[in-house]
């Protein structure tokens, strides 16, 4: 299957499913953070789009571990970066229906919570398909040492995702059934 079939399929299939009470392991998240030896504090999250998993109570639970917050935000170059954020901080919609932290305080995550439309067994993922976590990861990851962890729903994992060159595959991928790694 193409790409574009894969996005089509799995935003039909997550729009019909209520995922409100789906929830990811928080302590799964942390003992993939204490296996890799992550000491940073900077935790590069998002804002739930289009029924993508809410990760929210994950970024509130780093916060209270005293970890730094920081959300995605899209420049008009296609690219992005993530900036301080904090659940008390106002967010401004980008042009996408996006919101987006609207701190200037940039900051480079030790670990980032990617989210996904599609993967497969072997840590490729299928975004909305602009590249915007695929140009961030290949500029960061000549600055500093990082972790990339997808969080998905376990019924978005299809048998194979497409990849080219410009692809990134993830460290991990947890779903509320597992972890693969």
């Amino acid at each position: 299957m193409k790409k574009s079939q894969i996005r089509k399929s799995i935003l039909k299939i997550r729009k019909k499913i209520i995922c409100k009470d789906i929830s990811i392991n928080f302590k799964e998240i942390l003992k993939i953070l204490k296996n890799k030896n992550i000491r940073g504090k900077i935790i590069g999250g998002y804002y739930p789009y289009n029924n993508e998993l809410d990760c929210s109570g994950i970024l509130k639970k780093f916060k209270n571990k005293k970890y730094l917050i920081t959300l995605p935000k899209i420049k008009n170059n296609f690219q992005m970066n993530f900036f301080e954020w904090s659940s008390k901080d106002p967010l401004t919609i980008n042009k996408y229906g996006i919101p987006e932290p609207s701190s200037n305080i940039l900051k480079y995550p030790d670990v980032i919570l990617v989210p996904l439309l599609a993967f497969d067994k072997n840590l490729n993922r299928v975004g909305y398909g602009g590249g915007f976590y695929d140009r961030y990861i290949q500029k960061i990851k000549r600055k500093k040492k990082f972790l990339l962890i997808g969080l998905a729903y376990s019924f978005q994992k299809v048998k194979r995702v497409p990849t080219n060159k410009n692809d990134m595959k993830l460290d991990f991928i947890v779903t509320e059934k597992n972890v693969i790694k």
